[in-house]
């Protein structure tokens, strides 16, 4: 089973925004050495919710300051960039890292963001489909062109080439059928349960038209990369404990953090009670003691058939406690995972 880490990078209240990303790389630094296999660093724009607005840029100082951990983007927005040009990052990534770097996309969601990078709402709500297939073929050949909607151009050599396969977030049915059409790895998000992964990777099965197995020389070039999912992830001397810390913290970043959250459109936002979200959290995810979190782990992979998780350590909000967390997952529930 794999088991990495997730940075958020998020903005607690009193943290300076640049200490926050020189944080996210020490962290990543410290999970090498405990153990992990990989680390995975979310995106977001205009917001405290997470401070990181180029998971590929903070990507490429993780493995320059690394030398063997996996390093992924959770997600990169596609929704408000060009695929070619991320598609020129994610292989200049790849060939830089020695194949460590993994490139996650998402679409995001009817943000600001569209405004101000001038993508508009209409790449979001029926562009992504057209956006994905053409980092796909950016991404597996040595020339690319485009007649679609929204990408028009002649064909233009990709330099460096990279063999490489994306992995989508999926959070709607639909996002995961489009995943499953292109035989894609999902990345499920922490606010779903074992029973919500579980429907969403019976869906994937059941949108998947069948295709030959390719050969491991085949799988290797691709990049291939199972279905990943984030939980939260906390140890501390007691289950008890564990929750209480998480619980006093996070409601301090999430509550200014989620209204960081603005439409383009003037269309109402989703509001979600923080703090039963963060009870939702800490029942269904690693959230306790070793061997809860071990056992939690377990039940997740029992149920949902996952071999590849994400923890994200900066629940209890202060970074000395982030590296601590860190350094006790590898220590105390890595250990626990083996066999």
């Amino acid at each position: 089973m794999r088991i990495g880490i997730f940075l958020v990078a998020a903005g607690f209240p009193g943290r300076p925004q640049g200490q926050v990303l020189r944080d996210c790389v020490e962290a990543i630094e410290v999970a090498e050495e405990a153990g992990f296999d990989d680390a995975w660093i979310a995106e977001h724009h205009f917001m405290s919710y997470g401070v990181c607005p180029s998971a590929a840029t903070l990507a490429a100082v993780a493995l320059g300051r690394t030398r063997t951990i996996g390093v992924g983007t959770a997600v990169s927005v596609l929704s408000t960039q060009h695929p070619v040009a991320l598609a020129e990052q994610a292989a200049m990534l790849h060939h830089l890292s020695g194949g460590r770097f993994t490139l996650g996309v998402g679409r995001g969601g009817p943000w600001v963001d569209l405004e101000v990078f001038g993508t508009g709402l209409a790449r979001f709500e029926r562009g992504f489909a057209e956006s994905l297939d053409l980092l796909c073929r950016a991404l597996g050949r040595r020339t690319v062109s485009a007649e679609g909607e929204f990408f028009r151009f002649r064909e233009v050599a990709m330099v460096p080439a990279a063999s490489m396969r994306p992995v989508v977030a999926c959070t709607s049915p639909e996002t995961a059928r489009l995943a499953a059409e292109r035989g894609l790895p999902m990345l499920l998000g922490m606010h779903m349960d074992d029973a919500g992964k579980a429907a969403m990777l019976a869906g994937y099965d059941a949108a998947r038209p069948p295709a030959p197995p390719l050969s491991p020389e085949a799988e290797a070039g691709a990049g291939a990369v199972r279905h990943v999912a984030a939980v939260v992830g906390h140890v501390a001397d007691s289950t008890r404990a564990a929750v209480r810390e998480v619980r006093a913290a996070m409601p301090r970043w999430l509550e200014p953090g989620l209204a960081g959250y603005v439409p383009v459109d003037g269309r109402r936002r989703p509001v979600r009670d923080v703090g039963e979200y963060v009870d939702f959290l800490t029942g269904v995810h690693p959230v306790g003691d070793a061997g809860h979190c071990v056992e939690t782990i377990r039940r997740t992979r029992e149920v949902t058939g996952l071999e590849h998780l994400i923890l994200m350590v900066e629940g209890a909000g202060e970074h000395a406690r982030t590296l601590e967390n860190i350094r006790r997952l590898g220590a105390e529930v890595l250990p626990g995972l083996d066999g």
